[in-house]
């Protein structure tokens, strides 16, 4: 690695021959300050797919690739990272659209495609097709790994005509092969002939692997059940080749251990646990003696989520660079001196600064200040195996920043993903904390329009529940657009982290199970009430709107008598818990897991006593929680004498959007549901 002293890099900045304010211009600073009428984007330029993104460089840090929007497709480009002024290489696409794009080796990059795609099952169900393919840096020759595999019957070769492979290992080291997986058996493919072994024969309980430095198989996850309900097992492999259970989890009790990587030590593995604790940490795991040992990694507030090892053979072969936990968003926290350093230098360049933060812990309820960045941020987004070549982003929760490229001591401008919005049209968000009515203190991201556009409050305003639930929100740009479209329309957001969130601690998780409707939904409510206490919110225009768990949530709002709520927005809600239990997952571990923890009011039974408003919308392709989630509770909802509108998104499914005319679909159905509807009036 590299060593880069921040004063080295700022020193870099100034030999480009331009002022620090120019610089900071070009690396996508922050917009002056707000003015009023700053006009809002508009529909079309929220649905517009990002101009720049999925950047990509090449392990040996000649090449860099990107994807950029053109119209309704994406491209991509590669560049001679030594030549960014020239033109780079097109690599298009005919039949399916791209999505992404990642360096496999130096030479060869893994795309990842989609398509709608029907299958005929008697009925015909519409769904789509998503591929992993390999090509070189031209585009000139494209390789299916599905290819390389030798299915084991006629079935299993048809189920493998509309599967793709995932990538387990790019086994830094080998300049031709890396592990994948497909239908669970890992295989080792040479990148160059598509040519496969199977080195691990899986079973339908096996969840997952992991490999150490060297890219050998070294631990797996399987779940299953015993008398005490749904566990997830950890298996070392043996000296023999065999695999040992060394930890055994039950789902009820949401403890968590998990693998994060592995040291030069064969015998010391690092590893994510909650074992007697609220809020994971990472420890050293002994193998051989099967025994926890020091912690590497915890914060006081928030979750250890991961880590970052040095896997390039060398001097620094097996250095921990970085840990990664769930602050306001995840949160990288370097130590090795040469990338901390590179990190600061960037962040002091890009003007990102770290600001008091007040936090409060659900678990104990303490409240202490931390120091962090809470407006505008800095993210690695790739980098050369050297780190002599760094892609970052700087942006903040209201702005969608830009892409800069550090290399050769210079900090270049790379793009925009969305130049045509202004972030002084989104206003700002920020982390609250506020009490539930049984005194459980819940977090949640607050976002107000601009002020000086809209005034000082109190604004009409939407409370927006995440899905999940086992999932949070976090202090970022929101690519969904959904909040960013509300507050530049004058409508406050608060996107609560009710109970059953995850990511918070282990008792602000577990605090929602068989809570559907009942206190999940309180936490909902108490943070709507507290927004009118605080000033913010005006108490007779609150809305309630979310998608898929957030969709039942606002199926829910309907129901309960409070009174709350002048409005509803329930986007792909699931209406009907007996069969969220058995169908609304596609990942078979997240339905075995939360099955049990689903339990409480269920929409279906009481929609035709909803009490407001309501629009509902979902997609005919959405195979998580499909339309007859909505079709049944909208057919009984309207005869409860309420307004209630309905919306069926051709060629949409759980998300994203298909086509940009389809993502102004819906992003228009809210707009102009909150502007116009809400009861007749608006919100």
């Amino acid at each position: 690695m590299r060593l880069v002293s921040t004063a080295a890099l700022v020193a870099a900045l100034a030999c480009m021959g331009v002022s620090s304010a120019v610089a900071r211009d070009a690396a996508g600073a922050p917009a002056p300050a707000i003015v009023a009428n700053v006009a809002a984007p508009s529909i079309q330029d929220f649905a517009a797919l990002p101009r720049m993104s999925s950047f990509t460089v090449s392990p040996d840090g000649k090449h860099i690739a990107a994807l950029q929007a053109r119209g309704e497709d994406q491209v991509i480009l590669v560049w001679d990272a030594e030549h960014l002024d020239r033109e780079p290489t097109v690599i298009g696409a005919s039949q399916m659209k791209i999505r992404g794009v990642s360096f496999v080796k130096n030479d060869v990059l893994g795309v990842t495609m989609w398509q709608p795609y029907d299958v005929a099952a008697g009925a015909v169900i519409k769904t789509f097709l998503s591929k992993f393919l390999l090509t070189d840096l031209e585009g000139r020759t494209w390789r299916d790994p599905i290819d390389s595999f030798r299915p084991r019957s006629n079935d299993e070769a048809e189920f493998l005509k509309t599967q793709s492979p995932s990538v387990l290992d790019s086994l830094p080291n080998d300049p031709n092969n890396i592990l994948i997986e497909i239908n669970g058996d890992v295989l080792r493919l040479n990148v160059r002939t598509n040519r496969a072994e199977r080195v691990q024969r899986s079973s339908e309980r096996v969840i997952g692997y992991s490999t150490d430095l060297t890219g050998e198989l070294r631990m797996r996850n399987v779940a299953d059940r015993d008398g005490e309900g749904l566990y997830i097992a950890t298996q070392f492999r043996n000296a023999a080749g065999g695999w040992d259970e060394h930890f055994r989890s039950h789902v009820k009790n949401r403890e968590v251990f998990s693998v994060a990587g592995f040291s030069t030590d064969p015998n010391i593995a690092y590893v994510i646990s909650n074992r007697n604790r609220d809020k994971a940490a990472i420890f050293e795991y002994d193998v051989a003696r099967r025994q926890l040992g020091e912690v590497v990694f915890e914060h006081p507030l928030f979750e250890a989520s991961g880590m970052s090892i040095n896997r390039v053979q060398g001097p620094n072969f097996g250095e921990v660079r970085s840990f990664v936990y769930n602050g306001p968003r995840e949160t990288e926290y370097p130590i090795a001196p040469g990338y901390e350093a590179l990190v600061t230098g960037l962040e002091q360049a890009l003007h990102v600064e770290k600001h008091p933060l007040q936090v409060t812990d659900p678990a104990t309820g303490a409240t202490r200040t931390v120091s962090y960045a809470t407006d505008r941020y800095m993210e690695v987004m790739a980098a050369s195996q050297d780190w002599g070549t760094v892609v970052v982003w700087a942006g903040a929760s209201n702005d969608p920043g830009a892409y800069s490229i550090f290399r050769n001591g210079q900090l270049t401008p790379l793009g925009q993903p969305y130049p045509q919005i202004n972030p002084a049209s989104i206003g700002s968000t920020e982390l609250v904390y506020y009490k539930a009515r049984d005194g459980l203190d819940i977090p949640a991201f607050l976002s107000k329009p601009p002020a000086a556009t809209f005034g000082p409050g109190p604004y009409p305003t939407v409370i927006m529940p995440h899905g999940g639930p086992w999932a949070r929100d976090e202090l970022t740009w929101d690519y969904s657009s959904w909040r960013a479209m509300m507050t530049s329309r004058g409508y406050a957001v608060l996107q609560p982290q009710y109970r059953g969130s995850d990511g918070w601690g282990k008792r602000l998780w577990m605090a929602g199970d068989n809570e559907w409707g009942q206190k999940m939904q309180d936490d909902k409510d108490d943070g709507a009430l507290w927004l009118v206490q605080q000033g913010v919110a005006q108490r007779d225009r609150i809305a309630m709107f979310g998608f898929s768990y957030g969709g039942y949530a606002a199926m829910v709002a309907g129901i309960r008598p409070e009174g709350i709520y002048k409005c509803a927005i329930a986007g792909a809600g699931v209406s009907d818990l007996t069969k969220i239990r058995s169908s609304m997952f596609q990942n078979p571990y997240t339905r075995e897991a939360q099955r049990d923890t689903v339990n409480g009011l269920n929409p279906i039974t009481r929609a035709n006593q909803i009490q407001i408003p309501m629009m509902v919308f979902t997609g005919e392709r959405d195979r998580t929680v499909t339309q007859d989630h909505s079709d049944l509770y909208v057919a009984r909802a309207r005869t409860s004498g309420q307004d209630v509108q309905y919306h069926l998104i051709k060629d949409y499914a759980h998300g994203p959007a298909w086509t940009r005319e389809i993502m102004a679909e819906q992003l228009g159905y809210i707009d102009s549901y909150l502007r116009t509807g809400c009861g007749g009036s608006g919100l």
